[in-house]
């Protein structure tokens, strides 16, 4: 069973800049997708960012600002998020991918980390 863990969340002014980190329990990342998906209040979970061995996915919204990595030495996965928003404020998931191939759909997602609350304070 893998156990993803994020962490970096936190309380940040509008222009400012955070990096999320996502753990995993065990090596699966050389094979699998990950990505993070967002959820607002009130609001349905929404997908951010995806990236495969060697490609990228970015949402419309975060294109330009957001930026997904992955170290696979470290079983971890970054998001660094700059030029924050105050509608970027949610609570943002880490997610394993059912393939190695990056998709936007939240059900092709089997393992999902706790969330880390981001707040972007205008």
């Amino acid at each position: 069973q893998v156990h993803l863990v994020e962490s970096g969340g936190g309380l940040v002014q509008a222009g400012g800049s955070l990096r999320l980190s996502c753990a995993a329990s065990r090596d699966t990342f050389g094979t699998r997708a990950m990505a993070w998906f967002r959820q607002a209040p009130g609001k349905e979970r929404e997908f951010v960012a995806a990236i495969s061995w060697t490609t990228t996915t970015y949402s419309d919204s975060v294109k330009g600002r957001f930026t997904i990595s992955r170290d696979n030495t470290l079983n971890t996965v970054y998001l660094q998020m700059n030029g924050l928003k105050p509608e970027d404020t949610a609570i943002y998931y880490c997610a394993r991918s059912r393939s190695p191939a990056r998709t936007i759909v939240a059900l092709e997602y089997d393992s999902w980390g706790q969330g880390t609350q981001v707040t972007v304070s205008s």
